[in-house]
């Protein structure tokens, strides 16, 4: 890790976003190094709940043994297994076999989207997940994951467009909880014009988050062109001052 870009970036969001929740950042390895090993849940488990720790600062691994659900593995991408009948359980369920979520209306939808995600395999054993003020020279983070608000939110997404031609710096695409933190994320990273991704819209991940929290995620090489725009983007304007206020008094 570049602890000059971890502490530019720490200064920018000081200043800039006061009192609010660094990101999280995501690499892979193939050991846990100083993180703890996340152990297998007893239970299901979505990994967005499972990231509390990591989010309080704390350093944690996971492997694809850990992964609560599925879901987590396969858009972890340690596995590339869905449950049974996935397609019905994605939408109208399955009369006597499974509930649908009624997240999309016909099963053909369901095979229509996953065949369009984005493929994806982990890049290591484990997968770490290590807040940003948390970083060491040693450690090598891929993707930014911050769980902001509404105000906060509208400042990383005006901050990730301020260098593109077009008005697609953002995306958000239809997926899992974990897809939005790391499966389009990752494949941004390797894309010629990384976007970030804004994401946790999952309504079955939705109660791991407090209801004014969404996910935003970022490629380390955008973000790290994003800080060095700091001090030239609308972050330095009287307009952005105002909506800064309202993040100290929200914080204070």
């Amino acid at each position: 890790m570049d602890l000059g870009l971890r502490d530019r970036f720490l200064d920018v969001w000081d200043r800039r976003f006061p009192g609010a929740e660094p990101p999280l950042t995501f690499s892979y390895a193939d050991a846990p190094g100083r993180a703890e090993t996340v152990a297998r849940p007893d239970r299901w488990t979505c990994f967005v709940c499972q990231l509390g720790r990591a989010r309080a600062g704390h350093p944690l691994a996971f492997s694809e043994s850990s992964m609560g659900c599925e879901g987590g593995a396969r858009y972890g991408g340690f596995s590339d297994r869905l449950r049974p009948h996935f397609d019905e359980f994605l939408s109208c369920g399955l009369p006597g076999v499974v509930e649908g979520e009624r997240y999309k209306k016909t099963p053909d939808l369901v095979r229509q989207v996953m065949a369009a995600a984005p493929p994806f395999r982990a890049r290591g054993r484990y997968l770490l997940a290590i807040r940003w003020d948390r970083l060491e020279a040693a450690d090598a983070p891929d993707v930014a994951a911050f769980f902001a608000p509404p105000d906060v939110l509208a400042g990383l997404f005006t901050w990730a467009n301020f260098e593109e031609p077009h008005p697609f710096g953002v995306i958000a695409p239809f997926g899992a909880g974990c897809a939005t933190l790391l499966q389009y994320p990752y494949a941004e990273l390797d894309a010629p014009s990384a976007r970030a991704v804004l994401g946790t819209f999952d309504v079955s991940a939705r109660p791991c988050l407090p209801s004014g929290l969404l996910s935003f995620a970022v490629p380390l090489p955008k973000l790290a062109r994003m800080v060095a725009d700091a001090d030239e983007c609308f972050l330095t304007t009287e307009a952005w001052a105002k909506v800064r206020a309202r993040l100290s008094l929200r914080n204070a």
